[in-house]
């Protein structure tokens, strides 16, 4: 006779996961799978970019370099903290933006005119022997702690912006060489308009997929995930 189908409940507590390696998958999962596809994509970044470069260097009459050579120059780093530098202001700005800001209906947004777990200040709580230690400690550590996040992307931006600027003089200079031109001191390419093309061109990018994702929430549904409200959500209720 078949077993009666289980009644899933908001805060039901699954069995266990039987195993030491399937807990650790079955725990951080997510964190693992976006590990492993960040190191395949800078891999292929990599060795992509690597062959690219040498290309470029036999067009132009002059000597290939080895991978690890590659990695040293101004044109890996440039692609890289380029691209890390626009992720981190897109999540620096998104963490703030979220604190302060509403958008009705959206998952990504707090209710409106709703005061939310998010909102309480950890100073009054009751409870705080299960607290991280800077909520016990309090003061100028709690002020810190609990702006941490944004802190954190903050200062992920500005040392990636600072790499951009840093590789990319290197980068841009050698490609100025190469057609007859004098190089560039890293202050005369953050001036230039080719520094700041290569910063807006990705800075927008970011910007409209974080608009799309707080809009398209408000209409669309993906069953099972914390970033879209439950799919028998009305259109304008707000948040998860």
């Amino acid at each position: 006779m078949p077993s009666p189908p289980v009644t899933k409940r908001i805060g039901h507590r699954l069995p266990p996961s039987a195993g030491a390696l399937h807990r650790v998958w079955h725990n951080h999962g997510l964190s693992i799978v976006l590990s492993a596809l960040f190191v395949f994509s800078l891999t292929g970044q990599t060795l992509t970019g690597w062959r690219a470069y040498n290309e470029d260097q036999r067009q132009h009459g002059q000597e290939t370099v080895s991978l690890q050579g590659y990695l040293r120059t101004g044109h890996f780093g440039e692609a890289t903290f380029e691209n890390f530098e626009s992720e981190f202001l897109q999540m620096a700005c998104y963490v703030l933006l979220t604190a302060v800001l509403y958008q009705r209906g959206s998952s990504e947004s707090k209710r409106p005119d709703v005061i939310e777990l998010v909102d309480l200040d950890a100073r009054e709580s009751p409870r705080k022997d299960d607290a991280p230690w800077p909520v016990r400690r309090g003061g100028f550590i709690l002020t810190l702690y609990e702006n941490s996040l944004s802190l954190t992307f903050a200062a992920l931006f500005l040392l990636s912006f600072a790499g951009h600027a840093w590789t990319g003089a290197v980068e841009y200079s050698a490609e100025q060489v190469s057609h007859g031109q004098s190089p560039m001191t890293m202050p005369e390419y953050v001036a230039s308009s080719q520094f700041w093309f290569e910063s807006f061109q990705n800075w927008q990018s970011e910007f409209v997929s974080l608009a799309l994702m707080v809009v398209l929430t408000i209409f669309l549904r993906q069953r099972g995930s914390p970033e879209s409200k439950p799919v028998a959500s009305a259109t304008w209720d707000t948040g998860v």
